[in-house]
Formats: C-alpha cells, sequence, structure tokens
C-alpha cells in the first residue's frame, strides 16, 4: 500500500511538471503559435509612427486601456492598475447581496481561479457595484464562501465614482445604481492582458463561455511567454 501511495505521488508530481511544457510547446511548436492570436477590443486610432512590413512602413496602432484606479480589497489592501504590472486579469463585476447571477458567476470564477491558483501571471479580480454597502469586512465574509479566494483572487470595493468610471469607460460595459437597492451592471467577465488592454469579453453565467474563457487564458499567457520569453511557472 505504502509503494502504491509513493508511485501515486510521483506521478502526481511528473504531471505538475510536464503539463506546463507540453502545454506551452502545443501553443508555440517550431516557433509558431498555433492558436489564432485573441482580439484587441475597444477603440483605437492610428499613431504617428510606424513598423516595417515586408519592407513597407505601416502606421502604429494606439489600443484603448484601462486607466488607473484606486481600489481596497477584502483584506483592507490598497489596489491601483499598478498591482497588476506583469499580469493577465480577468475583472467581472456584482455586489454580495445579489438575488441569483452574481453566486453563479462567482462560481464560475472560483473554479477559474482554482485552474490557475499556480500559474504567477494569472489573477482575477471581483469589484462590487454596491460599495456603499459592501464594505471590506463584507468582502472578507463573502470571499470565505469561495475556496479559491486569496491573494490572486481580490474582492474590491471603494468609491462609486471610481468603480463606474472603471466599468463604463475603462471596460465598456455597465454598471450603474438603478434604485435603492437596485443595480444594472454587465455579466461579463473581461480578459485583461499585460499591457492593460480588453482582449475578450465573456457571460459569466454561461459553461461554453467559461470554457472558452479558460482557453483563451491559456492562448493568452501562451501570447506574452512569445513576447517576453519567460518561463511559464
Amino acid at each position: 500500500m505504502k509503494e502504491a501511495g509513493l508511485l501515486k505521488k510521483i506521478s502526481i508530481l511528473v504531471l505538475v511538471l510536464l503539463v506546463p511544457g507540453f502545454l506551452y510547446y502545443l501553443l508555440t511548436a517550431e516557433g509558431k503559435n498555433r492558436y489564432k492570436p485573441l482580439p484587441i477590443f475597444g477603440p483605437k486610432q492610428l499613431a504617428k509612427t510606424t513598423h516595417r512590413v515586408k519592407g513597407k512602413d505601416v502606421p502604429d496602432t494606439l489600443f484603448h486601456t484601462l486607466a488607473n484606479f484606486n481600489l481596497t480589497d477584502q483584506n483592507g489592501n490598497k489596489i491601483s492598475l499598478k498591482t497588476f504590472d506583469g499580469k493577465i486579469f480577468v475583472i467581472n463585476f456584482f455586489y454580495t447581496h445579489c438575488p441569483s447571477v452574481c453566486k453563479l458567476m462567482n462560481d464560475n470564477v472560483n473554479q477559474l481561479a482554482s485552474n490557475y491558483a499556480k500559474n504567477k501571471m494569472v489573477y482575477f479580480v471581483s469589484v462590487t457595484v454596491d460599495p456603499k454597502r459592501d464594505s471590506t469586512g463584507e468582502l472578507k465574509k463573502y470571499s470565505g464562501e469561495f475556496k479559491s479566494a486569496s491573494a490572486k483572487w481580490l474582492f474590491l470595493t471603494g468609491d462609486t465614482s471610481t468603480i463606474y468610471t472603471l466599468a463604463r469607460k475603462g471596460l465598456l460595459v455597465n454598471a450603474l445604481q438603478a434604485g435603492s437597492d437596485d443595480f444594472i451592471y454587465s455579466d461579463k467577465l473581461v480578459l485583461i492582458d499585460q499591457d492593460k488592454r480588453i482582449r475578450g469579453y465573456y457571460t459569466g453565467a454561461s459553461t461554453d463561455d467559461i470554457n472558452r474563457l479558460n482557453d483563451e487564458i491559456k492562448v493568452l499567457v501562451s501570447e506574452e511567454l512569445r513576447k517576453k520569453d519567460k518561463p511559464l511557472y
């Protein structure tokens, strides 16, 4: 029995060590990205600078990026956009006393956060749209419902101006208070790359979209690694 247990532990260790490298090989075999690059969302404009493509000067493109924000996480830590320098992150909106969809959405984030718990590049962010009620203490209590809530999955609160501006002008989704206890907010999970650009939108309650997000996080990790030649873990 002891030998069987030891063999099982060795097998698990081998998988942990080999799977990330095998994934990276699949995505980048022979120096080529086997997946189509993810789109970049939001308004864009041509820059005055250029780059060479097949001997021709092509104007660079300035893509929409998130502006800085200052919020507070469930542990009372100050969080800004700089917190995610060099990181990929997935962000969504919710509130703790939401009757239904928020729990389902964050259950799906919980699963994703579990999948990437050991990946130092990938973070998750859930922002309340009801900061007057959702204090850091409330967020701490709420985060305890999810096994993957950690330093890599942040629940954020702050002032409504910052939160609603981040949603509408930064992430290009809805977030507003429609009544005393009524909130209109997007049910999308938004994928952000290391350059603070929007790379995907996914319906938080959709199993198909969550599976697509899981795959596209891997594609984006590969893209960032190829760009900066970083080790996977």
